[in-house]
């Protein structure tokens, strides 16, 4: 089945309109367009790693002491990782 009229199918795309390269995930920061941020509270983490296993954009990580915490370079403040802490050590607040 030939594209329509006028627009390229994806292997005719030139370089120079494509605005990502493959593997350059780590080189655009997207934390910047959360509304609300994750708060993680140490006291009340069990270590168990729900929030890490639900997260959808893989930026929970594991500090020295095992505690989980969110990399907020990338984190967009879904909030599924509080919704999913069954102790409660994640609350999400208003950025800025």
């Amino acid at each position: 089945m030939a594209a329509k009229k006028g627009l390229e199918t994806w292997q005719e795309i030139t370089l120079g309109n494509m605005v990502f390269r493959p593997g350059s995930a780590a080189e655009y920061k997207t934390g910047s367009w959360r509304a609300k941020k994750p708060i993680f509270t140490k006291t009340k983490c069990i270590k168990c790693g729900v929030c890490f296993i639900y997260c959808p954009e893989g930026c929970i990580i594991q500090d020295e002491q095992g505690c989980f915490e969110a990399d907020l370079d990338y984190c967009k403040g879904c909030g599924i990782c509080s919704a999913e802490c069954w102790p409660g050590a994640i609350d999400m607040v208003e950025e800025g």
